[in-house]
């Protein structure tokens, strides 16, 4: 895998998306998004996707898909989707299910995540990868007190106060992608106000994202030192009507190649009573 890509895979995978373990709230309530997002690179379009989260008092799932655009199909494509399921207790999101499926001009994989408590249970990845010495272990220890990247997108404000102000940001995340075990420690930035072609209007917390990796990577990958280092990564949190979630609406992450920009074009969030059901998210 390129230096390129594997840079932006542990922030994209988790949105097209993002990461973090629901804190503990007075109540959950009720809500749904249906969201379209752009990714771009200095500025030229490579990518766009979607994505439908459903919650409801006790469940809740997530789904998105992506596919490459622009001059980037010239050079190379490929698409992926990814869902995730779980329910929810005393305002806390727990995973239960994390399922992907990516596929480019080179190879296609499936990956599956069984989890209970935040303890990965199961994981099973089609075709399996080939054994690599090199890469760091990953143990039971570090198998458990995680969540998983779609599951980690819904991020839960405590309290019953403003939900887009500092505490959106003050969280440590801890993921298991399949592979690799690392943290996300977010921090709180500053304020921002977005306004999308449909939907959302509004404030936004903006919150910078420090790379940590655990286990389960390759020490000397260049790209693993380059993320380590990298202090000018943002991920903007918007509000999900009717619940006490926080969702990425933007992510900013410089590269070797320039300044990529995933973000929302579209962000329709809709409070009131929804029964989760098996979600996809399909791109217009």
């Amino acid at each position: 895998m390129s230096s390129g890509r594997l840079a932006t895979r542990p922030l994209l995978c988790a949105l097209v998306a993002f990461f973090g373990l629901g804190a503990v709230a007075p109540a959950m309530a009720q809500g749904k998004l249906d969201a379209r997002y752009t990714a771009t690179l200095s500025g030229i379009p490579i990518g766009r996707g979607a994505w439908v989260i459903d919650i409801a008092d006790d469940q809740y799932t997530a789904a998105a898909s992506g596919t490459t655009a622009g001059i980037v199909r010239l050079f190379a494509s490929g698409q992926g989707s990814s869902a995730s399921r779980g329910h929810v207790r005393r305002g806390t999101l727990l995973p239960s299910t994390y399922a992907s499926s990516l596929t480019s001009d080179k190879k296609s994989e499936e990956l599956r995540i069984v989890l209970q408590n935040g303890t990965v249970k199961d994981v099973s990845v089609e075709p399996p990868s080939p054994p690599q010495p090199e890469r760091l272990p990953v143990t039971d220890a570090h198998r458990r007190g995680v969540t998983d990247p779609m599951s980690a997108a819904l991020m839960t404000v405590a309290g019953a106060g403003q939900q887009i102000g500092t505490e959106a940001c003050a969280r440590t995340l801890p993921i298991f992608d399949g592979r690799m075990r690392f943290d996300l420690q977010l921090a709180f930035k500053r304020l921002e106000t977005v306004k999308s072609e449909r939907g959302y209007s509004g404030p936004v917390a903006v919150c910078t994202v420090t790379f940590k990796p655990i286990a389960g990577y390759i020490p000397d990958r260049p790209a693993i030192a380059y993320l380590s280092r990298q202090r000018d990564m943002e991920i903007w949190l918007a509000p999900l009507a009717g619940t006490r979630v926080v969702v990425p609406y933007k992510i900013i992450i410089p590269t070797p190649f320039g300044l990529g920009v995933l973000e929302a074009t579209q962000f329709v969030a809709t409070a009131g009573a929804t029964r989760p059901t098996p979600t996809s998210a399909r791109i217009p």
